[in-house]
């Protein structure tokens, strides 16, 4: 029984084990928290492919489907619209997009790939935003082309769409956010543009 758990001990995803070994310790003391459970963590993220005008294309939606799915490995879930908006030819219940929602160890291995693999492919990349933060602190990305993701072939990316990835934490404190953030990788702009 003992080696069992030793084996899923050793499987953990790199940066959870990171972030539990040495991340939230070192956030602690940097950030001058008195207890280790104030130190901001992962809650879960959302990534989110809206199609807009592409809205009643049937292969647009086969494309994002399969883009979501080869991404981050779970099965894409439609979403409508929650209001009828007539100068966008817009109804109340109409399919307007797909999103992926990951946690735990996906959620852990998604970003190290975000991070490590994906944002370094693309051209002239000079760091994420520092505004890119909202009022509650979760961090968002907005992808323009699905072409950066290596899971995906050139066939597979004929038909070109964005996305966005949200990264929402449980601490509303952006700065402590932002720290955590660095601490995974993340690379930020240097100085205000």
């Amino acid at each position: 029984m003992a080696e069992a758990t030793n084996t899923t001990a050793q499987d953990t995803v790199r940066l959870k084990k990171l972030y539990n070994e040495q991340i939230s310790s070192e956030l602690k003391e940097e950030l001058g928290l008195k207890n280790i459970h104030q130190v901001p963590k992962l809650e879960k993220i959302v990534v989110n492919i809206g199609l807009g005008k592409a809205k009643d294309d049937k292969r647009m939606f086969e494309v994002a489907n399969n883009t979501l799915l080869k991404v981050t490995g779970q099965k894409a879930q439609e979403t409508y619209a929650r209001m009828s908006i007539a100068t966008f030819k817009l109804r109340e219940g109409n399919k307007v997009g797909l999103k992926v929602t990951l946690r735990g160890e996906r959620m852990y291995e998604f970003l190290d790939r975000l991070i490590n693999i994906v944002l370094p492919r693309l051209r002239d990349f000079h760091g994420v935003s520092n505004k890119s933060f909202d009022g509650q602190g979760n961090y968002s990305i907005g992808i323009v082309e699905q072409s950066i993701f290596p899971e995906l072939s050139f066939e597979e990316t004929s038909v070109p769409h964005g996305m966005q990835l949200i990264i929402v934490t449980d601490s509303h404190n952006v700065e402590h956010n932002k720290q955590l953030l660095i601490k995974f990788g993340m690379p930020f702009e240097k100085g205000d543009k």
